[in-house]
């Protein structure tokens, strides 16, 4: 939004001065700066025939007259004969900035003159350094604050982008994980119908079997309807034999309770990854957040990549879970689209150096198709993708590198084109301050110390 400063002119700083012919004695220049029209000017114009020669400080004049008889000597000489004959000129119609540029690079210091206004070369008044500052500094606090306004908007911007990255990133998770729901509810529901049949067949042999039980008690009962009991329920027996449940029952409700059990660890597993305490910093097994991991992203990493996990032996690590979990699927996930066909996914932990309170070290290594120097070096800034547009914010990586940052840790890439890339994340043991919910607004903090990392790391 344009504001009101940039339309000021020099214009509006024009004093009216009248100015001095060149003739005019020393002395009578100096009255005049006595005068109450003079009292603010640090100088006088001198004119002739509408052009103007020169200046005549307030300054010359003091140090002139303070030289021993220095009135009396110079008093009645032509002011022609002391002005400064390159004074600053201003056009009436320059632009604020531009002339505040002018003077303060042509300006002597101590700063004894102000400025001359001139309009096609012609004389139009005087104006006033201090004025000039004053509306520069005016325009500078109106541009301060509009730039305010904008960067809040911006910063509003990106934390919108940053949510919708992440609603992104939940909704390909719930996508994923629906899918992985999908397969086991299939045979739990398969299971439950076979045993619906079995109850069904086996309650009528109950039923027959119960009928022959009442008719053997009963001492009314002849042996026709005896005889009719045993055969319906040697009937029913059969029929249940027949169908091979009874063997197969155990295994049945095994599998039931193993798909029951897959889709407890996945809803499990995916309350970690969204619920709202993301601040929040517990101690927890970086191996088992790895996993977790995998789990919420198998559905896309089982079709393109087998896992192979080496764990060390992990000490329990302070950080907020949920971000970790966050990081974690994004280099996974990202591991997977990045391999074409179907390649491994190298998954390495180590624990800190036993010598030293170091930090855990966990490599993510894929065979996939691996990037050029120019675009590892810029993964970790916001907004940069190399999906087609509407596939990817860009954010992803950035938002990693930040919960990484702000973790007291480190985030490194190597990669080779056509043979793959390996992240490689180290965080301490312990947390030497609060972690936070990473912000788009923090990008800007952390791009510095980023880009200086980025240039210290080696290619595979």
């Amino acid at each position: 939004m344009e504001i009101a400063a940039t339309r000021a002119r020099i214009s509006d700083l024009v004093m009216r001065v009248h100015p001095i012919p060149p003739s005019m004695l020393m002395a009578d220049v100096a009255d005049l700066f006595l005068a109450d029209a003079c009292r603010d000017l640090l100088c006088l114009p001198i004119v002739r025939d509408g052009v103007p020669l020169g200046t005549i400080s307030r300054y010359a004049i003091m140090k002139i007259f303070l030289r021993q008889f220095g009135r009396e000597i110079f008093g009645t000489r032509p002011i022609e004969r002391f002005m400064n004959s390159t004074p600053l000129l201003v056009n009436v119609d320059a632009d604020v900035e531009a002339a505040s540029a002018y003077v303060r690079e042509n300006m002597i210091l101590p700063v004894t003159e102000d400025f001359i206004i001139v309009e096609q070369g012609m004389y139009r008044g005087m104006g006033m350094v201090t004025s000039l500052l004053a509306l520069m500094e005016q325009r500078v606090a109106q541009r301060g604050h509009a730039l305010v306004q904008a960067n809040q908007r911006i910063k509003a911007s990106q934390a919108h982008l940053v949510q919708s990255e992440k609603m992104a990133s939940l909704g390909q998770m719930v996508a994923g994980v629906a899918h992985e729901i999908n397969t086991p509810l299939g045979y739990v529901r398969s299971n439950v119908e076979l045993a619906r049949d079995f109850v069904g067949q086996t309650s009528s042999a109950l039923v027959a079997a119960s009928n022959l039980i009442r008719s053997l008690l009963d001492d009314r009962a002849t042996d026709d309807e005896i005889g009719a009991h045993l055969a319906t329920a040697a009937s029913a027996t059969e029929s249940v034999a027949e169908t091979g449940i009874l063997e197969d029952i155990a295994p049945l409700f095994d599998d039931t309770l193993h798909g029951i059990e897959q889709i407890s660890e996945l809803v499990v597993n995916l309350r970690n990854f969204s619920r709202l305490d993301r601040a929040r910093v517990d101690r927890i097994n970086l191996n088992e957040a790895l996993e977790s991991a995998l789990t919420i992203g198998r559905n896309l990493i089982k079709h393109k990549a087998d896992v192979i996990s080496d764990y060390g032996e992990l000490p329990p690590v302070e950080c907020a879970a949920s971000q970790i979990n966050q990081v974690f699927l994004n280099i996974l996930t990202n591991a997977a689209q990045a391999i074409s066909d179907y390649g491994q996914i190298v998954i390495t932990t180590r624990p800190p150096d036993a010598m030293s309170d170091g930090p855990v070290e966990i490599r993510i290594r894929d065979n996939g198709c691996g990037m050029p120097e120019t675009v590892r070096a810029r993964i970790f800034d916001p907004f940069f993708t190399t999906k087609p547009v509407g596939e990817g914010t860009g954010l992803g990586l950035s938002i990693c590198y930040q919960i990484i940052e702000q973790h007291h840790g480190s985030i490194d890439v190597s990669s080779v084109p056509g043979e793959g890339t390996e992240f490689v994340i180290r965080l301490p043991v312990h947390q030497r301050a609060g972690v936070t919910e990473p912000t788009a607004e923090s990008d800007t903090a952390v791009s510095g110390a980023r880009h200086e990392q980025q240039a210290n790391t080696a290619i595979c």
